[in-house]
């Protein structure tokens, strides 16, 4: 067994007791699976009749395959996941050509491939970041039509751990991520010949669930969770220094949060709210904070959150129901949210994630808890 991976739910006095005895959310963080809690509109709205045709599919199934999903669509409608098998302790793509599945392994030296993210550039290049949790290093995979190439983007102390990764206009990568060793949130970019690393976050245990965007300059805003103070918080680059503020801080937020820019600049965040077991979602406009509780119902929904916008601006979220064991999917029509389930069949939709393409059609990676099984999930609107 991985030393750093304990399959099963925590109950929340077990980690709040963990808490009051001086153990950090770095060291809780053997537990990796869902912890189990006792601008858009400004109230809960109940689940309305299914708006999306759903069609599931079984990628991977050898052995315990499946957790920390990345999914990127490309032009050409090509479906991408990077993923962790547990299993074999190595990090895995799994790519559909509009016909068939393809699984290839991308990274097999030693125990790698936790908290993968996936993006894609212009050239057909694939980018992938991600944990090497035996050498606790960050690292990062590219292939550009050839081999795989892989190099240590930091290898300091325990580095790499919710990674979040975007490309910038000239496809050099940047990576927002936490470092176990000194409990920090910390970044790395390519600056075309080495790695540039830097403190972001350093103000108490902090860094949980990164989010990584770039703005139209090229400034790099991360999201991300404040264990200390259970706080969601925001960092941005303003071109001379790290500006970093607190979302919210109402009860213990902040977990599995999501973050995505629109053509305006503006700031969205989806996130879990663990006191109220809700979704919850964050936009910012000029320099305030709209929040707002997107589903919670009588369930437990929010956990795993991924957020993407569509070419309207509008955003689309995928979260795990921990009451029910489904996979959800909620969307802000313009005027109302709007909630469905996507995936009943089994334990489904942890580590999902989102993309909506260029015809409206919804693609959601996501393990499944049961079978220990990669799931890809495509939604499209009903007509």
């Amino acid at each position: 067994m991985h030393s750093r991976r304990i399959v099963g739910g925590v109950l929340l006095a077990l980690a709040l007791a963990l808490s009051v005895l001086g153990v950090t959310a770095a060291a809780q963080e053997d537990i990796r699976l869902p912890i189990i809690r006792g601008g858009g509109p400004t109230a809960p709205v109940p689940t309305v009749p299914a708006e999306m045709t759903w069609e599931t599919t079984v990628i991977d199934s050898e052995g315990d395959v499946g957790m920390d999903t990345s999914l990127a669509v490309d032009d050409g409608g090509w479906v991408y996941i990077s993923y962790y098998d547990w299993g074999r302790g190595d990090l895995k793509l799994a790519i559909h050509d509009g016909a068939t599945w393809s699984i290839e392994p991308v990274d097999e030296e030693g125990d790698v491939g936790t908290y993968t993210s996936l993006a894609l550039d212009g050239a057909g290049g694939t980018h992938i970041s991600y944990h090497d949790q035996g050498e606790g290093q960050l690292r990062y995979a590219h292939r550009a039509g050839g081999p795989w190439s892989m190099s240590v983007a930091d290898g300091a102390g325990d580095a790499g751990l919710y990674t979040s990764l975007v490309l910038d206009a000239q496809g050099r990568p940047h990576i927002s991520y936490y470092d176990m060793a000194g409990n920090d949130l910390k970044y790395a970019f390519w600056d075309g010949a080495a790695w540039v690393t830097t403190t972001v976050d350093s103000q108490g245990d902090v860094g949980y669930y990164t989010s990584l965007a770039l703005d139209a300059q090229g400034r790099p805003h991360i999201s991300y969770c404040d264990w200390t103070n259970r706080a969601l918080k925001y960092a941005r680059w303003d071109g001379a220094s790290w500006e970093v503020a607190t979302v919210d801080d109402t009860d213990s937020v902040g977990l599995y949060s999501s973050m995505a820019l629109d053509g305006a600049g503006r700031v969205h965040i989806s996130y879990y709210d663990f006191t109220n077991g809700a979704l919850k979602y964050a936009r910012r406009e000029g320099g305030s904070w709209q929040r707002s509780t997107i589903e919670d119902a009588v369930n437990d929904v929010g956990y795993y959150t991924s957020l993407v916008l569509d070419d309207a601006g509008r955003p689309h979220i995928s979260h795990y129901d921990l009451t029910n064991g489904d996979l959800r999917y909620s969307r802000w029509t313009g005027s109302e949210w709007r909630s469905e389930a996507v995936d009943t069949e089994g334990n489904v939709g942890v580590y999902s994630s989102i993309a909506v393409d260029g015809e409206g059609v919804v693609h959601i990676s996501h393990y499944d808890l049961g079978s220990r099984d990669l799931r890809y999930s495509r939604g499209q609107p009903r007509s």
